[in-house]
């Protein structure tokens, strides 16, 4: 069973007939089966039941208020042997208040209150914590066992992150240990009752430190109280709304009252959740030491998240001078190396400057309201954008189908300029063609025309050359007869001639040989009357020439006529 692992605190136990504490069963297992360490535990928490048995009214008060729940081991690390006057006083009023819880719950709330942020004694915290939140007799704890049997789809990030919750803690730091174990358990349960939340890192700090003061079952039933009444369900939702809300307050809290401080954190850019988030999301565990950090936590069980408020903004005023000469990396290293250690001589000075910080939970609702209205305003937008995103996406599925449809467009007009252009082309071509064509055709028909006309002039000739066929033949036999007796009087031109050129060499041989100018003078006269009458036998041959080729003429075109017809 669950309850029957031991926590690393103790609740303290009362019996039915005696008022002194007694030491927890944790097991069947015998003394000297336990551990040296348990069995020194063992004897401190003895030492500290003998030291409360000095006080019987504190032991009533307590018996009957931590009746049935479990013991805690690691609470009684942190006792003293000697308790002082104060501290006993203190253990008596807390044992009245427990006893009597409902009652003063009501009748004495500002008191309760006042008490808490002093400091809850250590060994009441855990039943204090537990009332505070209403945790006691949760049905939700008779489940308990029965979720640890199931399998949560968060067990692998529970267990790589459990490595890293407390590493420096003694409970925690040991793998596969008790408390190990024990933190598994819960977160794993709690992510199979809230599987809309499931699991988220910060949240296991929170259960670290509840079960270093209560049992498991308990410590799970105190978580699920938180988760529900204390916003942080909200904080670790996978959405984180409600940080964002936290965020927007705080910084409307710093402008506010540092001013000078918000601006320079402008200037640098260094924005709140850079800082802050683990602040809420782990009530500061993991910020401070353990115990400043549990008192802390005392008063957040009181008053809720209003306490991380006023210690985040009181941190700041305390460290604003040093902030302010601080660049963003600067800043980033005093928050994690300057600021958990400031207070580890005591908390007292940090709560009392925490309560010293105005905090208006009227402008907190305000705030809230205005973060409401600019998320709703940004939902919308997102919503706008979104639909606006789409018809984009639609939009330019649609230019890339007109641009397709432009392309091919295009493609079909520049064929279309291309065939336009071939048949401009072709057309140019056609009609140079058709005017060679006509040119032709004139021609053709002017050929037509003057072979109609030449045939109308033969067929006219023909007519003619039919009336005076006789006068041609007479003609015929004319132009031969010319043309014999042409040719014979060339002969005998030509024969003359050559008798002539004969005697004038023959009379150039003689007056060669006759020296005497008188008969040189007469042969040259006749010589010179020859080549008159050569000349004149050369023009006449040259006559008689041209007749003949007149003749011949003559003749060929009578041939021509008469082959025609």
């Amino acid at each position: 069973m669950a309850s029957q692992v031991a926590s690393p605190s103790a609740s303290l136990h009362t019996t039915s007939s005696s008022t002194t504490l007694s030491t927890p069963a944790l097991s069947p297992t015998s003394p000297s089966q336990l551990s040296p360490d348990d069995l020194e535990l063992l004897a401190k928490l003895e030492e500290q039941n003998r030291l409360l048995e000095t006080d019987s009214k504190s032991l009533r008060s307590v018996n009957g208020s931590r009746r049935n729940s479990g013991s805690s081991l690691v609470s009684s690390s942190s006792a003293s042997s000697n308790l002082s006057h104060l501290e006993e006083d203190s253990w008596i009023l807390w044992g009245r208040i427990v006893n009597e819880w409902e009652d003063v719950r009501k009748k004495k709330e500002k008191q309760v209150k006042e008490l808490v942020r002093k400091g809850i004694p250590h060994h009441f915290r855990a039943i204090v914590w537990q009332l505070l939140c209403s945790a006691q007799n949760m049905p939700i704890k008779d489940q308990y066992s029965e979720l640890l049997k199931m399998t949560s789809p968060c067990e692998k990030l529970i267990r790589r992150d459990i490595a890293r919750t407390y590493p420096e803690h003694n409970f925690f730091k040991e793998k596969d240990s008790l408390g190990q174990e024990v933190l598994f358990n819960v977160m794993k349960a709690y992510s199979l009752v809230d599987r809309e939340v499931g699991y988220c890192q910060g949240s296991a700090f929170i259960v670290g430190l509840l079960l270093m003061q209560m049992p498991e079952e308990e410590a799970f039933c105190v978580f699920v109280k938180l988760m529900q009444d204390y916003r942080l369900r909200e904080l670790f939702k996978p959405s984180m709304a409600e940080l964002g809300l936290c965020m927007y307050q705080f910084e409307c809290m710093i402008q506010e009252h540092l001013s000078e401080l918000f601006v320079h954190f402008q200037s640098q850019s260094f924005h709140t959740s850079m800082y802050a988030s683990s602040w809420f999301l782990t009530i500061f565990l993991t910020t401070f030491p353990l115990p400043i950090a549990t008192r802390i936590f005392d008063i957040f069980m009181s008053e809720g998240l209003e306490i991380v408020f006023r210690v985040g903004l009181a941190l700041l005023q305390m460290n604003q001078a040093e902030l302010m000469q601080l660049d963003m990396e600067g800043m980033l290293q005093h928050f994690q190396k300057v600021i958990p250690h400031q207070f580890d001589g005591g908390p007292d000075k940090l709560i009392q400057a925490a309560y010293q910080v105005k905090y208006n939970s009227k402008k907190m609702k305000k705030l809230e309201k205005e973060y409401t209205t600019i998320k709703t305003k940004e939902m919308e937008e997102q919503v706008e954008i979104k639909r606006l995103r789409t018809e984009n996406r639609l939009l330019k599925q649609r230019i890339e189908t007109l641009e397709k449809e432009s392309a091919s467009l295009a493609d079909r007009l520049i064929q279309g300029q291309v065939t336009r252009a071939q048949e401009a082309e072709e057309n140019y071509l056609i009609k140079r063609e058709l005017v060679t064509i006509k040119q032709q055709s004139d021609e053709a028909s002017a050929k037509l025309e003057q072979a109609e006309n030449t045939i109308r002039k033969l067929q006219h000739q023909q007519q003619w050359h039919k009336c005076n066929s006789n006068y041609n033949e007479d003609f015929v036999l004319q132009l031969e007869k010319e043309l014999v007796q042409a040719r014979l009087s060339e002969a005998e031109s030509q024969c003359a001639l050559k008798e002539m050129q004969d005697k004038v060499l023959d009379i150039e041989k003689r007056n060669n040989s006759f020296p005497d100018e008188n008969n040189i003078a007469r042969l040259q006269e006749e010589l010179i009357a020859v080549k008159l009458r050569e000349a004149e036998a050369i023009m006449g041959l040259k006559e008689l020439r041209q007749q003949v080729k007149d003749l011949e003429e003559h003749w060929q075109v009578y041939h021509c006529i008469l082959y025609v017809f």
